[in-house]
């Protein structure tokens, strides 16, 4: 039976709130956090690796039978304990202190998934165990946030994680994360296990939510057919009504543009007055960074969703990608489309509109 929820991420800049003098020792935690996250990562991963390949790593003879299982619930389990808890435990009494145990349970049970899903091709050899880096997002589980709220004087909203109070800073917020969050606030949806990013002296909150799809009166027998081609982001047909979302003149002059842009930037940066390090000499470079990037982003949002309301419209229950190998291999062929296009964003885009407006999505 299919699911009437599904999560959606947010990616939500966090303030510490607290006098100056505290916010060091704050950050020197969540700094240590991180630090026991990246360690406890890697030994995870590695104890998961050779507890599957224990038998060719000791090379075992027919007749020694194991079983990564409890022995005191299989016969032929190995273990003193559950396999899931055999890698918690461990990290659990290596950082004993160090960092909350709820947040190890959470990394040790989405590593476990994550490992499960790639073990077979580990075991053949087409993938190599993966490595943890030192910037790995902190897991913020559900019962390490409290006293979430909205201050209207700070003009934020305001929680505890981990015991140490922040704020979140939403800028101009052109996304829907301040109606997410009020309805949050609200108890319309739910908030599950999340994560923290320390990234450039700067905290983000990978917030995910879970939340109610939409009830649109959809009917399944009605189908819409999309293709994403190069004069048009996307060409959709239903219901005998044809559109076009988008032209090729909009979205590539303006990606050009940019990227000339900074490219003068770049050839004018040999000329700019020197003085007070490279940072200076670069700093118009600086403002032109991920400028395209963020507008593709929202362009790519923009005809994604025209092509779902344009279902919606039509009482379409069932999205058609058509011929999307085909353009692709086009793309991979001609070096120009692929640097300019974006058919995966758009593809992503689509395909999580379409499951938040219970639109049944079939990419051919």
């Amino acid at each position: 039976m299919e699911k009437s929820t599904m999560t959606l991420t947010r990616k939500i800049q966090l303030l510490i709130d607290a006098p100056l003098d505290q916010k060091n020792e704050m950050w020197e935690k969540l700094y240590r956090y991180q630090n026991r996250c990246f360690r406890a990562a890697n030994l995870i991963a590695s104890h998961l690796y050779v507890q599957e390949m224990i038998k060719d790593f000791f090379y075992l003879t027919e007749e020694i039978q194991y079983k990564l299982a409890d022995a005191s619930k299989d016969e032929m389990g190995m273990f003193n304990r559950s396999k899931t808890n055999s890698t918690a435990r461990m990290v659990f009494d290596r950082f004993k202190g160090g960092i909350p145990t709820d947040i190890l349970g959470s990394l040790n049970n989405t590593i476990q998934s994550t490992f499960s899903k790639n073990k077979a091709d580990y075991w053949q050899g087409t993938k190599s165990l993966r490595n943890f880096k030192k910037d790995i997002p902190i897991p913020l589980p559900v019962k390490c946030i409290s006293k979430m709220r909205y201050d209207p004087e700070k003009k934020a909203f305001c929680f505890n994680m981990f015991a140490i109070p922040v704020k979140t800073y939403l800028g101009k917020d052109y996304s829907d994360k301040r109606l997410i969050m009020e309805r949050l606030l609200k108890k319309e949806i739910k908030l599950c296990t999340s994560q923290v990013q320390l990234k450039a002296g700067k905290i983000f909150w990978l917030a995910v939510f879970e939340f109610e799809k939409e009830k649109n009166h959809l009917k399944p027998e009605i189908i819409a057919e999309a293709s994403l081609s190069l004069e048009h982001p996307i060409v959709a047909k239903a219901n005998n009504v044809r559109i076009n979302i988008g032209s090729k003149e909009e979205f590539l002059y303006r990606r050009l543009a940019i990227q000339a842009g900074q490219k003068r930037v770049q050839d004018g940066i040999a000329y700019s007055r020197s003085g007070n390090g490279v940072k200076r000499k670069q700093k118009a470079l600086y403002r032109t960074e991920n400028m395209e990037s963020r507008y593709v982003s929202d362009r790519l949002h923009v005809y994604s969703r025209q092509l779902i309301d344009f279902c919606i419209r039509q009482q379409a229950g069932t999205l058609i990608l058509k011929d999307q190998e085909g353009k692709i291999g086009i793309a991979k062929d001609q070096e120009f489309v692929l640097r300019n296009w974006s058919y995966y964003e758009l593809q992503t885009k689509i395909k999580y509109k379409a499951e938040k407006a219970g639109i049944e999505l079939i990419i051919g």
